[in-house]
């Protein structure tokens, strides 16, 4: 087992949207994780779409007035993995921690793989009003992949490896990932848990489908933190220059 962090460009924007109430502006990560498991590759999250290199509006519309696009050529997800030396058409498994633009914006590239998702979320993603609260743009996920949805947590392969957690609360269906690996449990939040202030001081978002669920998701994490599990956070610039040594 092994597993590999992966930089798909990075966003800017405001501070407020990953804590509620704080002022200014921050650049956060946009992550990625390939999984290397006996039984196949799995991929976590794709990052943004490549037509947001050269031009963001025409992809994201408002979106791209709140946030400022730093992508470039060669960053995006097909481009990371084959610079590991993995072919895109080679992942076996996709699965999206959720369906905003800066996690499936990538899926297209990764046209022959099995995409896992929350049942709760994929129907969030084909509901007209969920379309228009959460943003979501469905085609970035509509792209005819052969989609298992999942209910609750979901044992991959069934050895406890690879393991899908509902962490409900940033959007209707969020998921993260918890990855066994030889040296102890990872667990990648992706936007259950934007920033290490969000986990320590339970501070939320400016912007949360359901801030209870969120709350009770960030307790969980809070646990399996103090049972031994590394937690590598959704967007947080401080740590992610840290990640890889993590990842051991």
């Amino acid at each position: 087992m092994r597993l590999h962090a992966l930089t798909c460009g990075w966003l800017e924007g405001p501070l407020g949207n990953f804590l509620a109430g704080e002022h200014g502006r921050i650049r956060v990560p946009v992550p990625c994780f390939l999984i290397e498991h006996p039984r196949g590759l799995v991929l976590f999250d794709t990052g943004m779409h490549q037509q947001t290199q050269r031009d963001p509006a025409a992809r994201l519309g408002g979106i791209a007035t709140v946030y400022t696009v730093h992508f470039a050529p060669g960053e995006e997800v097909a481009a990371r993995l084959a610079a590991l030396g993995f072919a895109a058409e080679r992942i076996d498994t996709l699965i999206n921690s959720h369906l905003h633009f800066d996690h499936t914006g990538g899926n297209a590239q990764i046209a022959n793989a099995r995409l896992v998702v929350q049942r709760r979320e994929w129907e969030a993603g084909h509901q007209a009003d969920q379309i228009t609260k959460q943003f979501y743009n469905p085609l970035d996920y509509q792209l005819g992949h052969d989609v298992r949805l999942v209910d609750g947590e979901h044992d991959l392969f069934g050895d406890g490896r690879v393991v899908c957690l509902p962490t409900y609360g940033h959007t209707p269906g969020h998921q993260s990932l918890r990855v066994r690996l030889d040296s102890g449990d990872v667990v990648l939040t992706a936007d259950a848990c934007y920033l290490r202030r969000t986990l320590e001081a339970l501070h939320l978002p400016g912007v949360v489908d359901d801030p209870e669920a969120m709350r009770r998701t960030l307790l969980r994490f809070r646990q399996l933190r103090d049972a031994g599990a590394r937690l590598i956070l959704g967007h947080d610039p401080d740590e992610w220059a840290a990640v890889p040594a993590l990842l051991t």
